[in-house]
């Protein structure tokens, strides 16, 4: 797997992304990477309070989000403290799966990894800021680990995810292995996730398929 610390896309935050008090979503950094796709979502408030709609299967069908977008197995949330660092997580084959992330409270600094082999953009990073009060998601495709840091307290994901989860099967690489400066200094990562493998170390189980936008 390539050093991303060798590569044109290593991640630095610039100041203002990581202020909690400026709510915005977007793409901070790193390259297009096939499969990973950034959606603004509306947000409708009234004197009742606010609605966003973060999964729409017909929608992300038309955009040809990975090769079968509509299939649901799991949906889950986290809450986190500020300066939480999770990730960077997948799971591998035969359990591997497609997922799609929302931010619903509080602002996370979103990190993608690409470890598909063969991929145009394999061991490259992308990262987005995604605020609760400005609504988007992501959507990843098999072969992208996934990870954020929280920089707001009480910080909420939810996931979409194409399969269960299947322990044996539930992996990750090292959050400070992949170039990302991360915004909150000292992070507060559990045991598990510092275990993991850093990337220069990972051997990929996943093959890029050209045209498809998926791993395998």
């Amino acid at each position: 797997m390539p050093d991303p610390r060798e590569q044109s896309t290593t991640v630095g935050v610039p100041a203002p992304v990581v202020d909690p008090d400026e709510p915005w979503s977007g793409r901070v950094n790193g390259p297009p990477i096939d499969g990973l796709t950034w959606v603004p979502l509306p947000r409708h408030e009234d004197h009742r309070g606010w609605f966003t709609k973060v999964f729409q299967r017909s929608a992300m069908a038309v955009r040809g989000e990975g090769d079968d977008p509509t299939e649901v197995a799991e949906v889950y949330l986290s809450g986190s403290a500020r300066g939480v660092v999770r990730g960077l997580h997948f799971q591998s084959p035969p359990h591997d799966h497609a997922k799609t992330v929302a931010c619903t409270a509080g602002a996370v600094l979103d990190v993608v990894v690409d470890l598909r082999c063969g991929s145009p953009t394999e061991g490259a990073v992308a990262t987005f800021r995604l605020d609760g009060a400005r609504p988007g998601r992501l959507h990843l495709v098999p072969g992208l680990a996934h990870g954020f840091q929280a920089l707001a307290p009480n910080s909420t994901m939810v996931y979409v995810v194409s399969s269960e989860h299947a322990p044996d099967h539930d992996d990750g690489v090292r959050f400070d292995s992949v170039g990302v400066t991360w915004p909150i200094d000292p992070v507060s990562v559990s045991d598990r996730d510092a275990a993991f493998a850093p990337l220069d170390a990972f051997r990929s189980p996943f093959t890029y398929r050209a045209g498809s936008g998926d791993g395998s």
